[in-house]
């Protein structure tokens, strides 16, 4: 069955390289783009962020040698509205994915409002990454997670990909040694390399979107020794553990491209879905996956491509990963976005952008359950939240609060807003709404008109006929 699955890959990687030989011979002047997506990898899960647990010689390399930005964020604040995001360029209200499966998860008796419906897949009315990257030549493939439903629709084969491997975990298993390689890491980094190789007279488009360190964590045995060794329990030494081994394919990723000599023309983005879970506190910032303090949407984030980023520079700049689109399609030649973000080439390169963008937005109509570390809440990760962060200031607007307690009108006193210098005050400990009310105002006007021009609809009263239902994922965290 391994010797089936094997040659079946080598077949389908041939013929793309096949195609791609008969469209051109000579080396490509367009970038490849390698995007390497973790799953739950929290900001603070990082050795060049300041780690005392974690240890990640290759990523911290890898910083060195590129562009690090310590303001980078995920548009939202757990996997599959992240994803919908990053694919589409679009923000969630546009898209309608707001959480994995249900945006009713939680006792609904403890609910105050009727949560807006969650659409579970990215509707292919959207022009994908991928569907815009191919139309300019590209050749594009996704290794890994996907996320955003596998209808015949909606499949990645569906929203522009050439070649999807992975899937479920135990798909990205297949070929691969399960003792050796549990969380199947290298397997999909194999892949990814092979196709990398296969495709070099053509610019290609890589998406190598990692299940690890997403629940539950595996390892390597000898990883899971060795930092059992350094005192930590069972349970943060596998979380240890893999985070080590997605760091080792880091390694062996980087170590291709130097040798193959693709690493000259290749833009690489290191990144992660959304915060690490509450196996990983995120401190000094506050939450976790599933909330939208810091923990749970700020993300590491390094750039790298030799000889067009300058190695070791720190950009503060906020950026969100429906960013990636307009900036990938700059480099495919096109200024046809169509997208909610920002061309990120600018910053890439050390030059000042034409215009500075005035704000970045959250939007989360529903309910998450299991309450984060130092969290609003100790019932749900999450309410009905809206947010916006402009400059260095940081605004949470509650909609329950505001949409059954009396608005702006009783806004003193109703609790429907936080305000923090994010700055100043990276943890979010200080909370500015009452004391800086001209700030307050401001950033709140612009939020409502941000959701206004969204036209993202808002969750709703409960009535005798409209009750919310409980909704639940297995094994989604």
């Amino acid at each position: 069955m391994k010797l089936f699955v094997v040659l079946s890959l080598t077949v389908s990687i041939l013929r793309l390289w096949h195609v791609a030989s008969a469209q051109t011979t000579q080396t490509p002047t367009k970038p490849n783009i390698l995007l390497i997506f973790a799953d739950d990898l929290g900001f603070m899960d990082c050795g060049f962020n300041g780690s005392k647990i974690m240890e990640t010689p290759n990523i911290d390399l890898l910083s060195r040698s590129g562009m690090i930005f310590n303001n980078a964020y995920a548009a939202a604040g757990n996997c599959a509205p992240s994803r919908a995001a990053l694919i589409s360029g679009k923000y969630p209200p546009r898209t309608g994915v707001y959480a994995v499966g249900s945006t009713s998860r939680g006792p609904v008796e403890q609910m105050r409002l009727v949560p807006v419906r969650n659409n579970v897949a990215l509707n292919s009315s959207f022009v994908t990454i991928a569907e815009g990257l191919k139309e300019k030549g590209y050749a594009t493939a996704i290794f890994g997670k996907w996320h955003l439903a596998n209808s015949k629709q909606t499949r990645p084969e569906a929203q522009g990909f050439d070649l999807y491997i992975g899937g479920p975990k135990e798909q990205s298993r297949k070929g691969s040694n399960v003792a050796s390689d549990p969380k199947g890491i290298f397997y999909l980094t194999d892949v990814a390399i092979k196709y990398m190789q296969s495709n070099s007279e053509r610019p290609f488009f890589a998406y190598l979107a990692h299940n690890a360190i997403h629940s539950k964590q595996e390892a390597r045995p000898e990883s899971i020794e060795k930092f059992k060794k350094k005192g930590l329990s069972d349970k943060m030494a596998i979380y240890a553990a893999c985070v080590y081994d997605f760091d080792a394919s880091i390694g062996q990723l980087m170590g291709f491209l130097s040798k193959s000599g693709l690493g000259k023309n290749t833009l690489v983005i290191f990144t992660s879905d959304n915060g690490a879970t509450q196996a990983s506190s995120q401190e000094p910032l506050r939450g976790n996956k599933g909330s939208y303090y810091e923990g749970g949407i700020k993300e590491p984030f390094i750039a790298y491509w030799p000889k067009k980023i300058k190695a070791g520079t720190v950009n503060s700049t906020p950026i969100i990963n429906l960013d990636f689109y307009p900036t990938f399609m700059s480099l495919a030649g096109s200024m046809d976005f169509r997208s909610d973000g920002e061309n990120l080439m600018p910053l890439f390169l050390g030059k000042k952008k034409e215009t500075e963008r005035a704000s970045i937005f959250w939007y989360f109509p529903g309910y998450l359950d299991s309450p984060v570390i130092r969290g609003r809440d100790d019932i749900f990760r999450s309410r009905p939240t809206a947010v916006i962060r402009k400059g260095d200031f940081k605004l949470h607007l509650y909609l329950e609060e505001w949409l059954l307690d009396g608005g702006m009108e009783k806004v003193d006193a109703n609790n429907s807003l936080e305000l923090y210098n994010i700055t100043n005050d990276p943890g979010e400990r200080i909370d500015l709404a009452n004391t800086d009310v001209q700030k307050r105002n401001e950033l709140l006007r612009d939020l409502l008109k941000w959701i206004a021009e969204c036209k993202a609809p808002l969750p709703t009263r409960i009535t005798a006929t409209n009750k919310p239902i409980q909704g639940t994922v297995s094994g989604e965290k």
